[in-house]
């Protein structure tokens, strides 16, 4: 099914009023510009002309979704409780949007059966325009000799408070010249501000201060930074003193890197 201009607004404005109430944000992209920044071994397997949309979660998104999907639906303790929110906002969402379409939804935290991720989440919010992303190649006379400087994204309006969460690929739906891929807002056009970037990130990622690269028109809540401050593997006990689980049972709590998923968690 081939996609105007007009389609494609149609079909992320759809998406986009079922997840904005949800504190989510929605950015197409064509596969073709995805997959020219990387290699065969990472592509998108679909034709550079399919539609795809990349999905993240503003600031908003905790108490907008995740408190009440604990409070209504509850969290199995087999996964990470955002991502069973993220996966339910999503799926019902597309569900809703985009009945009997053919919809490939791939998640920030899923695997494929060789271990590389489903897709390049910072990759995806770059191509979109949605979110810069900073890496160790973007800055001039680099001041890290050999060292590897991990990259980051900034959002324009929330720096780096946000998360990338999700890619839709709509297989069925094909794209042209319409579709113009936009220039990402670069927030940090000095190399001065990208040395301190990639440094406060690499760092110092703890104290989150990268995330204030940009003045944000939103940050985390005290509630959501005490959340994602806790460990991983503490996080459900977290949970219980705040009420949204039973007290402890038999079943053991995932662990997860912390840095494993930039803009990813948290």
């Amino acid at each position: 099914m081939a996609a105007s201009k007009d389609s494609v607004k149609n079909v992320t404005a759809l998406l986009d009023s079922c997840l904005t109430k949800a504190g989510f944000e929605v950015y197409p992209l064509k596969v073709g510009w995805y997959n020219s920044l990387l290699p065969p071994s990472l592509h998108l397997p679909y034709s550079d002309d399919r539609l795809a949309l990349v999905v993240l979660s503003t600031p908003a998104m905790f108490e907008l979704a995740f408190l009440p999907f604990l409070e209504q639906r509850g969290c199995q303790k087999l996964s990470d409780p955002i991502d069973q929110c993220v996966k339910h906002c999503i799926t019902s969402a597309v569900s809703q949007c985009f009945p009997g379409q053919k919809v490939d939804v791939r998640y920030d935290y899923e695997l494929l059966p060789s271990r590389k991720p489903k897709f390049l989440a910072q990759t995806a919010a770059h191509v979109s325009g949605a979110a810069f992303y900073y890496q160790q190649s973007d800055v001039t006379d680099q001041p890290w000799e050999e060292k590897k400087m991990f990259g980051v994204c900034v959002h324009p309006k929330l720096g780096g408070w946000f998360a990338i969460r999700a890619l839709l690929v709509f297989g069925d739906v094909t794209v042209g010249s319409e579709l113009v891929q936009p220039d990402p807002p670069d927030c940090v056009p000095s190399r001065e501000g990208r040395i301190q970037l990639l440094e406060a990130f690499n760092f110092c990622w703890q104290d989150w201060s990268y995330r204030d690269v940009v003045h944000p028109v939103q940050t985390y809540s005290q509630k959501q930074r005490d959340y994602f401050s806790t460990t991983p593997a503490q996080r459900f006990a977290l949970l219980r003193t705040w009420g949204f689980l039973p007290s402890e049972d038999e079943q053991s709590e995932p662990t997860s890197d912390a840095l494993g998923h930039v803009n990813g968690h948290g």
